[in-house]
Protein backbone atom coordinates (compact mmCIF):
# COMPACT_ATOMS: atom_id res chain seq x y z
CA UNK A 1 0.00 0.00 0.00
CA UNK A 2 1.19 3.34 -0.98
CA UNK A 3 2.13 6.18 1.34
CA UNK A 4 -0.72 8.04 -0.87
CA UNK A 5 -3.30 5.21 -0.44
CA UNK A 6 -2.65 4.58 3.37
CA UNK A 7 -3.91 8.27 3.79
CA UNK A 8 -6.95 8.01 2.07
CA UNK A 9 -7.68 4.96 4.15
CA UNK A 10 -7.28 7.10 7.22
CA UNK A 11 -9.51 9.86 5.77
CA UNK A 12 -12.31 7.78 4.78
CA UNK A 13 -11.91 5.67 8.14
CA UNK A 14 -12.12 9.16 9.93
CA UNK A 15 -15.43 9.78 7.51
CA UNK A 16 -16.97 7.00 8.61
CA UNK A 17 -16.38 7.68 12.27
CA UNK A 18 -17.88 11.15 11.78
CA UNK A 19 -20.96 9.88 9.63
CA UNK A 20 -21.68 7.30 12.35
CA UNK A 21 -22.02 9.28 15.02
CA UNK A 22 -24.99 11.81 13.47
CA UNK A 23 -26.53 7.82 12.37
CA UNK A 24 -28.84 5.83 14.40
CA UNK A 25 -27.66 3.93 17.46
CA UNK A 26 -30.56 2.56 18.59
CA UNK A 27 -32.89 1.38 15.91
CA UNK A 28 -36.21 1.85 18.27
CA UNK A 29 -39.40 1.09 17.38
CA UNK A 30 -40.42 4.84 16.21
CA UNK A 31 -38.81 7.64 14.79
CA UNK A 32 -39.21 9.39 18.64
CA UNK A 33 -36.89 6.20 19.70
CA UNK A 34 -34.57 6.06 16.81
CA UNK A 35 -31.61 7.32 18.79
CA UNK A 36 -28.54 8.75 17.15
CA UNK A 37 -24.96 8.64 18.42
CA UNK A 38 -24.74 12.08 19.85
CA UNK A 39 -28.25 11.61 21.41
CA UNK A 40 -27.31 8.39 23.16
CA UNK A 41 -25.61 10.17 26.28
CA UNK A 42 -28.80 12.45 27.13
CA UNK A 43 -31.13 10.10 26.65
CA UNK A 44 -29.50 7.85 28.89
CA UNK A 45 -29.22 9.95 31.36
CA UNK A 46 -31.96 8.84 34.24
CA UNK A 47 -30.37 5.67 33.45
CA UNK A 48 -28.23 5.66 36.20
CA UNK A 49 -25.04 5.58 34.61
CA UNK A 50 -23.58 8.09 36.12
CA UNK A 51 -19.81 8.92 34.64
CA UNK A 52 -19.66 6.08 32.18
CA UNK A 53 -22.68 7.55 30.24
CA UNK A 54 -20.26 9.90 29.06
CA UNK A 55 -18.36 7.06 27.18
CA UNK A 56 -21.08 7.71 24.38
CA UNK A 57 -19.37 10.90 24.03
CA UNK A 58 -15.82 9.34 22.98
CA UNK A 59 -16.19 8.94 19.45
CA UNK A 60 -15.81 12.89 18.40
CA UNK A 61 -12.95 12.92 21.08
CA UNK A 62 -11.09 9.53 20.18
CA UNK A 63 -11.74 10.94 16.36
CA UNK A 64 -10.15 14.25 16.81
CA UNK A 65 -7.11 12.94 18.49
CA UNK A 66 -6.58 10.50 15.92
CA UNK A 67 -6.59 13.39 13.05
CA UNK A 68 -4.42 15.26 15.10
CA UNK A 69 -1.99 12.50 15.35
CA UNK A 70 -2.50 11.93 11.59
CA UNK A 71 -1.24 15.45 11.10
CA UNK A 72 2.36 14.69 12.80
CA UNK A 73 4.61 16.12 10.11
CA UNK A 74 2.82 18.35 8.48
CA UNK A 75 4.42 21.88 7.67
CA UNK A 76 2.88 24.63 9.55
CA UNK A 77 3.57 26.99 6.90
CA UNK A 78 0.23 24.79 4.55
CA UNK A 79 -3.13 26.28 5.21
CA UNK A 80 -4.54 22.70 4.77
CA UNK A 81 -2.76 22.15 7.86
CA UNK A 82 -4.74 24.67 9.64
CA UNK A 83 -8.01 24.01 8.27
CA UNK A 84 -7.45 20.63 8.25
CA UNK A 85 -6.85 21.00 12.99
CA UNK A 86 -9.19 23.61 12.74
CA UNK A 87 -11.69 21.25 12.07
CA UNK A 88 -10.52 18.85 14.50
CA UNK A 89 -11.52 21.13 16.95
CA UNK A 90 -14.63 21.38 16.00
CA UNK A 91 -15.38 17.55 16.21
CA UNK A 92 -14.35 17.71 19.11
CA UNK A 93 -17.08 20.05 20.61
CA UNK A 94 -19.73 17.70 19.72
CA UNK A 95 -19.20 16.32 22.83
CA UNK A 96 -19.59 19.63 24.68
CA UNK A 97 -22.37 19.33 27.45
CA UNK A 98 -25.20 21.96 27.17
CA UNK A 99 -24.91 24.81 29.22
CA UNK A 100 -27.74 24.23 31.66
CA UNK A 101 -25.72 21.41 32.18
CA UNK A 102 -22.71 22.96 33.21
CA UNK A 103 -24.32 25.25 35.66
CA UNK A 104 -26.43 22.75 37.09
CA UNK A 105 -26.39 20.58 40.26
CA UNK A 106 -24.62 17.76 38.25
CA UNK A 107 -21.97 19.93 36.74
CA UNK A 108 -19.32 17.17 38.45
CA UNK A 109 -20.83 14.64 35.56
CA UNK A 110 -19.21 16.60 32.84
CA UNK A 111 -16.25 17.62 34.11
CA UNK A 112 -14.68 14.57 31.59
CA UNK A 113 -16.12 16.27 28.63
CA UNK A 114 -14.42 19.28 29.34
CA UNK A 115 -10.85 17.61 30.39
CA UNK A 116 -11.60 15.62 27.06
CA UNK A 117 -11.74 18.60 24.89
CA UNK A 118 -9.11 20.63 26.50
CA UNK A 119 -7.03 17.41 25.78
CA UNK A 120 -7.46 17.78 22.41
CA UNK A 121 -6.92 21.62 22.35
CA UNK A 122 -3.51 21.28 24.10
CA UNK A 123 -2.64 18.53 21.52
CA UNK A 124 -3.21 20.74 18.71
CA UNK A 125 -1.02 23.08 20.33
CA UNK A 126 1.70 20.38 20.93
CA UNK A 127 1.59 19.78 17.22
CA UNK A 128 1.41 23.22 16.29
CA UNK A 129 4.28 23.62 17.80
CA UNK A 130 6.57 20.50 17.43
CA UNK A 131 4.73 18.28 15.01
CA UNK A 132 6.63 18.85 11.93
CA UNK A 133 10.05 18.21 13.69
CA UNK A 134 11.71 15.18 12.63
CA UNK A 135 12.77 13.59 15.50
CA UNK A 136 12.82 10.01 14.25
CA UNK A 137 10.85 8.86 17.39
CA UNK A 138 7.62 11.38 16.94
CA UNK A 139 5.82 9.48 14.16
CA UNK A 140 6.04 5.66 15.52
CA UNK A 141 5.00 7.77 19.16
CA UNK A 142 1.75 8.90 17.30
CA UNK A 143 0.91 5.57 15.87
CA UNK A 144 0.67 4.58 18.93
CA UNK A 145 -1.12 6.80 20.39
CA UNK A 146 -3.49 6.97 17.54
CA UNK A 147 -4.10 2.92 18.20
CA UNK A 148 -4.81 3.56 21.74
CA UNK A 149 -7.44 6.63 20.39
CA UNK A 150 -9.01 3.70 17.98
CA UNK A 151 -8.79 1.20 20.72
CA UNK A 152 -11.29 3.52 23.00
CA UNK A 153 -13.10 4.31 20.81
CA UNK A 154 -13.81 1.66 19.66
CA UNK A 155 -14.42 -0.62 23.42
CA UNK A 156 -16.06 1.86 25.38
CA UNK A 157 -18.75 3.06 23.67
CA UNK A 158 -18.94 -0.49 22.34
CA UNK A 159 -19.51 -1.70 26.45
CA UNK A 160 -21.72 0.93 27.18
CA UNK A 161 -24.29 -0.01 24.41
CA UNK A 162 -24.19 -3.49 25.15
CA UNK A 163 -25.13 -2.21 28.86
CA UNK A 164 -27.67 0.07 27.74
CA UNK A 165 -29.68 -2.07 25.02
CA UNK A 166 -31.14 -5.12 26.94
CA UNK A 167 -32.09 -2.34 29.61
CA UNK A 168 -34.17 -0.53 26.79
CA UNK A 169 -35.64 -3.91 25.01
CA UNK A 170 -36.93 -4.77 28.56
CA UNK A 171 -38.19 -1.04 28.86
CA UNK A 172 -40.33 -1.29 25.49
CA UNK A 173 -40.92 -5.41 25.70
CA UNK A 174 -38.51 -5.26 22.13
CA UNK A 175 -35.47 -7.08 20.99
CA UNK A 176 -33.73 -3.74 20.17
CA UNK A 177 -30.75 -4.38 18.01
CA UNK A 178 -27.82 -2.30 16.74
CA UNK A 179 -28.14 0.85 14.30
CA UNK A 180 -25.75 1.82 11.09
CA UNK A 181 -24.60 4.17 13.71
CA UNK A 182 -23.10 1.88 15.63
CA UNK A 183 -21.55 -0.43 13.34
CA UNK A 184 -19.86 2.51 11.60
CA UNK A 185 -18.47 3.53 14.37
CA UNK A 186 -17.09 -0.04 15.08
CA UNK A 187 -15.73 -0.29 12.24
CA UNK A 188 -13.65 3.54 11.44
CA UNK A 189 -12.76 3.45 15.17
CA UNK A 190 -11.07 -0.31 13.89
CA UNK A 191 -9.89 0.71 10.64
CA UNK A 192 -7.91 3.30 12.47
CA UNK A 193 -6.52 0.61 14.70
CA UNK A 194 -5.29 -1.48 11.83
CA UNK A 195 -3.80 1.60 9.94
CA UNK A 196 -1.88 2.45 12.37
CA UNK A 197 -0.65 -0.51 14.15
CA UNK A 198 0.15 -2.07 10.06
CA UNK A 199 2.50 1.51 9.80
CA UNK A 200 3.84 0.59 12.99
CA UNK A 201 5.04 -2.68 12.25
CA UNK A 202 6.31 -1.39 9.13
CA UNK A 203 8.84 1.22 11.37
Amino acid sequence: MTKSQQQTCFLLSFTVILVGYFMIWLPGPSAGLQLLGFEMGEWTKFFGLGVKRNWFYLPPITLALSMLFFTVGWRNGRFQTWLFRGVVLVVSLLAFPALEDLTGPSRGEYLSRLVAIALVVVVAGLLTLFGERKWPWLLPLSRVLMLVAGLVGLILPTLIYLEVRPYVSDLMHLVLGYGPGFWLNAVGHTAVVLLAGWQLAKK
